[in-house]
């Protein structure tokens, strides 16, 4: 109810819009229109003589009824003004004459109404003519078997009418849409009239909604209940209209105004489709992107928190924290069902507060700076599968997993939900096998599992992980994953420096290292001893063996708690950290080389 309810709302506050072409945007259709594909434009002028044809692919508005709405292959209801082939051709296949006669009637009782239109009247003129064939046969417009059928009869028709106060395409005409608009709801005026749950007036009411509203499933349904075969609603209630019964006016405003909304602004995920919204029209920050996102990132976590914060105001300075943001999310549950997987609304004020505490609790760095990794990326490290070694392979996901964890990332973000242990969890295990990665896929990795760690334990247990270096931490797991990055620079410094490509032992051992990190240091540290430590030199051998030493001495006091345990996640923050801190000493020793050389 609330969804559609603020769909009709959202179509009256964009009245303005309505009809409207916005270069590489969908249009608002107007009440009792569609938005389609036409094929081919006949330009006619006002007594309905011929001028042109020629093909077109842009979408156009296309004026409809409730039957032509829904109309199946064996239902003869013609669209009321453009339409296929076999509608307008009154020359065409014999099989479509009576489809061709019922366009014609519905096109006059327009025409002999108080809202007819010159427009309307040179088609009805032309239409009548019969001449439609041999007009596109002459522009080579028609394709005919050997049999002189029409092959492309379901091809659409549009017009454009030359010679008026208001020439042009009929669908650019806004008094011809409202027109339309005006006299369809005065012939459907008269029907019955029963509550519509939209509005909760009293309303001429339609069992025919709109299909559809997003374009991966043409035919599917958000409101329907027309199986009356399979006891769909029986049981419940005696008839269709007792399951569902809205005002056809509502209808056409709410399926328009969504799939105006998500042909413009939803993000398909798979084959299901989120959308957020603000019903005046405001501009709205994405759900499924970081709230802070600048070209140049903060390297210091106080700069990322203030830079976020700013950007929080300078958000609520354009979105009023009073406004109403809606969000929701679509899928096709069958062919012909299309269901409401997420629906919520919130006040701007606390849906920016949501996202900025999103942002907030859930950053790491990555090579660019501080920032928070996309859902979509922490979705596809967590359980996507690198697909190939080459240096530009990319990290692979399937749909069907990937648009559930969204949702899921989606909902913990907008309702400040504890970060799911699992998908955690699933990252901490990719991030043990850090070896089967390339260099961009393991860094994104690694930035993501992080950030995770870093907010799963802040909301879970309220901890606060620094994103600078603790050499005091008093955490096991930390100080291991310290001792792994240690020990993996030792040797990569080596293997550069001979000018070898190739993965430390480090890097190799690291899944058995947070299953048995003691055993596993010893390993590393005595193949590092033998085969590396003698080609360092004196100085720098003698600062590795003083950063080792220092990390167990604070290891020694988790002696007597099973040394050699499995590791948790959080080893993990220790391992970047230690190893960022090492190469940005590295980094700041070159640079004051280079500076004292010149």
């Amino acid at each position: 109810m609330g969804l559609m309810q603020k769909a009709v709302e959202t179509y009256d506050k964009m009245s303005h819009l309505v009809g409207k072409e916005i270069e590489e945007k969908e249009t608002l259709a107007p009440v009792g229109h569609i938005i389609a594909k036409p094929a081919i434009l006949i330009t006619i002028d006002s007594d309905g003589n011929f001028v042109s044809a020629e093909k077109v692919k842009k979408k156009i508005s296309i004026p409809v009824t409730e039957a032509s709405l829904g109309r199946a292959s064996s239902t003869i209801a013609p669209h009321c003004l453009c339409d296929q082939i076999c509608y307008v051709c009154k020359n065409g296949n014999k099989s479509d004459i009576p489809k061709n006669e019922k366009y014609i009637v519905q096109l006059e009782e327009w025409v002999n109404s108080k809202y007819t239109h010159p427009k309307i009247v040179a088609i009805l003129k032309y239409v009548k003519n019969g001449t439609l064939k041999q007009n596109l046969l002459a522009c080579r417009l028609l394709m005919l078997d050997d049999n002189g059928v029409i092959q492309n009869n379901k091809e659409r028709i549009c017009w454009s009418v030359l010679g008026l106060d208001s020439p042009g395409p009929v669908w650019t005409d806004s008094n011809l849409q409202k027109l339309f608009s005006d006299f369809y709801l005065s012939k459907i005026s008269k029907k019955e009239k029963s509550l519509c749950m939209i509005s909760g007036e009293e309303a001429v009411c339609t069992q025919q909604n709109l299909k559809g509203i997003f374009s991966l499933n043409g035919n599917a349904k958000i409101i329907s209940a027309n199986d009356k075969t399979n006891f769909t609603f029986r049981g419940r209630f005696l008839n269709d209209s007792e399951a569902f019964e809205i005002g056809y006016e509502q209808s056409q405003k709410g399926h328009n105004a969504l799939k105006w909304l998500i042909a413009n602004q939803g993000v398909i995920i798979g084959n299901r489709v989120f959308v957020c919204w603000n019903p005046d029209g405001l501009k709205v920050p994405q759900i499924h992107l970081p709230f802070f996102e600048p070209e140049i990132k903060p390297n210091e976590p106080s700069d990322y928190k203030r830079q976020l914060f700013e950007t929080l105001q300078l958000c609520k300075n354009t979105l009023k924290p009073d406004k109403d943001v809606i969000v929701a999310a679509f899928d096709a549950a069958t062919t012909g069902r299309l269901s409401v997987a997420y629906y919520s609304e919130f006040k701007s004020g606390d849906f920016l507060d949501r996202l900025e505490y999103w942002d907030e609790t859930c950053c790491w760095f990555n090579r660019f700076g501080i920032s928070s990794p996309y859902l979509s990326s922490i979705v596809k490290y967590a359980f996507g599968t690198q697909r190939g070694n080459a240096e530009n392979a990319k990290v692979e996901i399937d749909e069907r997993i990937e648009k559930q964890l969204m949702q899921r990332l989606i909902f913990c973000r907008l309702e400040k939900q504890i970060f799911p242990k699992d998908i955690m969890l699933a990252l901490f295990n990719k991030s043990k096998n850090l070896q089967i990665y390339n260099k961009v896929n393991r860094a994104n990795l690694l930035f993501a599992a992080c950030a995770v760690i870093k907010k799963y334990h802040h909301d879970k247990f309220k901890e606060e992980w620094e994103m600078s270096l603790e050499k005091d931490k008093k955490d096991r797991s930390y100080q291991f994953g310290r001792l792994l990055a240690v020990l993996e620079k030792i040797e990569s410094d080596v293997l550069r420096e001979r000018g070898e490509e190739r993965e430390t032992s480090a890097l190799r051992l690291q899944s058995v290292f947070v299953q048995r990190p003691a055993y596993a240091a010893k390993v590393i540290m005595d193949g590092l001893k033998t085969a590396y430590y003698p080609r360092l030199s004196a100085g720098r051998r003698a600062y590795y063996e003083a950063m080792i030493g220092e990390i167990f001495e604070n290891l020694s006091q988790f002696c007597d708690d099973n040394y050699n345990k499995p590791l948790t996640e959080t080893y993990l923050l220790g391992y970047y950290l230690q190893r960022n801190e090492m190469y940005k000493k590295k980094e700041t020793k070159e640079n004051t080389e280079v500076n004292d050389n010149e």
